[in-house]
């Protein structure tokens, strides 16, 4: 979307710096390891006797997976993008650092060639599919639109062809805490667990109760009663049916998650659970049996739902600097405008949300956002 000539100006006014997509071509990713789960029950609560004082020491940058926000469930939908960006930047990221990111070309070709059922009731060449849900047609048409408002708002955009968004996030994930801060993943993908740590936490939309939830390593134990570092491997026996990858209770009848659990907390990894049961038996029959006929699946599984870490991305420093937000207002209330002028939308579920969180802020910021509600109640 073309910024509006006021939205321009105020660009030009509170210095706004637009930075472009880095976008690269796919290279030849490295096999990713099998990783390392939690043994025992002592070494899963281990991460969470960590420092309160180390964690407010760092500072925190945001990472936004825009693809999924841009569906209104199942439907593609712009103005659900702008109310759940909206509420992220007033609500959540604030003034720190965000980095959005998008889906690149042919990104699900390296899954699909591993596994053809992977996401195969999607469309191919779908860049804006989520890997955290069903999606529908592609928003591949709306796309300038969306990066145009986050770069006005001071946010990157970065798109990697040959990479799904979930691996450009995991590549710049392990840049960012090198660098020595914190990470905050804005999505509802379940797929960003594997990447929970003291200094990694996810923040969900929450859409029955219109704001962002977050998600962190107290809440992740809380849940699995295991370690992050279990969750890829147990994904491999149960498997992910909305992105198609299948798990081995077909195969298998009797193996669920109650079982892999207890095997992976014995053997602490499934690579090493899976040598153990060629030189000894690991478990009941049925498991044995399993283990041993369905290696190599529960391997090929494993690739497909790891995150990689390889994506030609580079993280620049300018992304670590503190987020100008004076053109916030103004570039979202030009986003609604065009909205309102191409009448594709309905947005009244929007104007209700817009005007819900009007009630709710300060007062010195309630006049900055009128106009948004305005224009919103409008279309």
């Amino acid at each position: 979307m073309a910024a509006s000539s006021s939205a321009a100006a105020a660009a030009r006014a509170c210095g706004v710096h637009q930075p472009v997509a880095a976008a690269s071509p796919a290279r030849a990713p490295a096999r990713v390891p099998v990783g390392a789960c939690a043994s025992s029950e002592a070494a899963a609560a281990a991460p969470l006797r960590h420092s309160i004082k180390h964690l407010r020491g760092k500072r925190r940058v945001f990472f936004l997976d825009v693809n999924p926000l841009c569906y209104e469930g199942s439907h593609p939908s712009l103005a659900s993008f702008a109310r759940w960006v909206e509420l992220f930047f007033s609500r959540v990221a604030l003034r720190d650092p965000v980095v959005a990111v998008l889906d690149g070309e042919e990104g699900n070709e390296y899954r699909r060639r591993l596994m053809p059922s992977y996401k195969a009731h999607r469309r191919r060449g779908d860049s804006w599919g989520s890997r955290g849900g069903s999606r529908g047609g592609g928003l591949s048409s709306v796309e300038p639109y969306v990066t145009d408002v986050l770069q006005q708002c001071n946010v990157p955009v970065v798109k990697v062809n040959g990479y799904e968004a979930d691996d450009v996030v995991a590549t710049l994930t392990d840049q960012v805490l090198q660098k020595g801060f914190r990470v905050v993943i804005g999505s509802p993908d379940k797929d960003f667990k594997q990447l929970i740590s003291e200094d990694v936490q996810i923040v969900m939309p929450v859409p029955e109760f219109g704001r962002w939830s977050f998600y962190t390593l107290k809440h992740y134990f809380a849940q699995y009663k295991c370690d992050p570092t279990a969750d890829l491997s147990l994904r491999c026996f149960t498997g992910d049916e909305v992105d198609g990858v299948p798990g081995i209770q077909h195969l298998a009848p009797g193996f669920g998650r109650k079982t892999a659990m207890k095997l992976l907390k014995k053997h602490g990894s499934l690579e090493n659970l899976l040598n153990a049961a060629k030189i000894r038996t690991v478990g009941k029959d049925y498991a044995q049996d399993a283990l041993t006929k369905y290696a190599d699946y529960l391997r090929k599984n494993y690739e497909v739902l790891s995150l990689r870490r390889d994506a030609d991305v580079k993280l620049a420093d300018e992304w670590l600097s503190e987020r100008d937000t004076c053109n916030d207002s103004i570039a979202l209330s030009s986003f609604l405008s065009k909205l309102n002028e191409d009448k594709k939308l309905d947005s009244s579920i929007l104007a209700a949300d817009f005007h819900a969180n009007l009630k709710q802020r300060s007062p010195d910021r309630n006049d900055n956002f009128c106009q948004l509600f305005s224009i919103a109640s409008s279309i």
